[in-house]
């Protein structure tokens, strides 16, 4: 089985890393601040590095789950960085959710270094991550991508190729500016009843019986009618720097986002005001708020 090393033991990279150790992976593992779920992975056999460099040495497939495109930067360049210790032939694959821009740039340098640079951005939630039924969205050179799939087969119950590097995270960041455009709309939706003397549930009902019932239209039901925050796991700074990495991709590609505005500015001042670790079905709250 494959030498794997991983950067990034967060609650998504902490369960991902417990999902490869049922396998007969030689883990080596490079943590952050918070040494949770770094030092459960120990306790199961894994290795501590002392830098990003001694992972790539140590492993055929390096694997990142981070929060940012600066921060995958900061451990793949660099002296100590996972491009300075590549293996000849390595393949490093971004599970997180990158700038395109970025994500293409560090593949020209890896592969420079003798490696494949693959992005695979996820879906669904680390306790899916835990029993290996992860959604993958992977894209790079196709026998990179062949080469390390029975290893994300292990990860992911739907593990999708989607074309030339980048495009995993583009599709990605799609996907999220449009969920989170929808689910802010809804808590608006919420809100509004509220302001104009309307009940949440009756609502919900007249709206989830047509065309405009959806999953995320049931997770914000899920805090706006419910009370359970955690139905949509998502914390609010993370869906504001990944509708803005929409923007920003935009912005990129020369065109002016309109849609993503105001699920930006809705986000970004939740943020910004002290709501970052709310989930984002607390954006009812909010927009109530905002509202009085």
């Amino acid at each position: 089985m494959s030498a794997i090393g991983f950067i990034g033991l967060g609650l998504m990279g902490g369960a991902m890393v417990e999902c490869l150790q049922k396998g007969d992976h030689q883990i080596t593992v490079l943590g952050n601040r918070d040494r949770t779920y770094l030092d459960q992975a120990i306790g199961r056999g894994a290795t501590e590095a002392a830098s990003a460099k001694a992972v790539a040495e140590a492993s055929d497939i390096v694997m990142l789950c981070m929060g940012t495109s600066d921060q995958v930067e900061g451990r793949m360049r660099g002296a100590d960085g996972v491009i300075a210790g590549l293996r000849d032939g390595a393949v490093v694959i971004d599970f997180g959710t990158s700038l395109p821009a970025s994500t293409r740039a560090l593949g020209a340098e890896v592969a420079e270094a003798g490696g494949t640079y693959l992005d695979a951005p996820l879906g669904r939630t680390p306790s899916h991550a835990v029993d290996g039924l992860l959604n993958i969205m992977c894209s790079g050179d196709k026998a990179a991508f062949d080469k390390v799939k029975p290893v994300l087969d292990e990860l992911g119950e739907n593990v999708f190729h989607l074309g030339e590097l980048g495009s995993g995270h583009t599709i990605k960041l799609i996907n999220n500016f449009f969920g989170m455009t929808v689910a802010n709309a809804m808590a608006e939706a919420f809100a509004m009843a509220d302001k104009q003397g309307v009940d949440r549930a009756q609502l919900y009902d007249v709206m989830s019986a047509g065309p405009l019932h959806s999953g995320m239209m049931d997770f914000v039901k899920g805090y706006g009618v419910d009370g359970d925050p955690n139905q949509l796991a998502f914390a609010v700074k993370n869906a504001a720097k990944d509708v803005g990495y929409y923007a920003k991709m935009a912005q990129d590609a020369g065109v002016d986002s309109i849609m993503s505005k105001s699920a930006l500015e809705a986000l970004s001042d939740a943020r910004d005001t002290g709501r970052g670790n709310d989930m984002v079905g607390q954006m009812v709250d909010y927009f109530s708020d905002r509202f009085k």
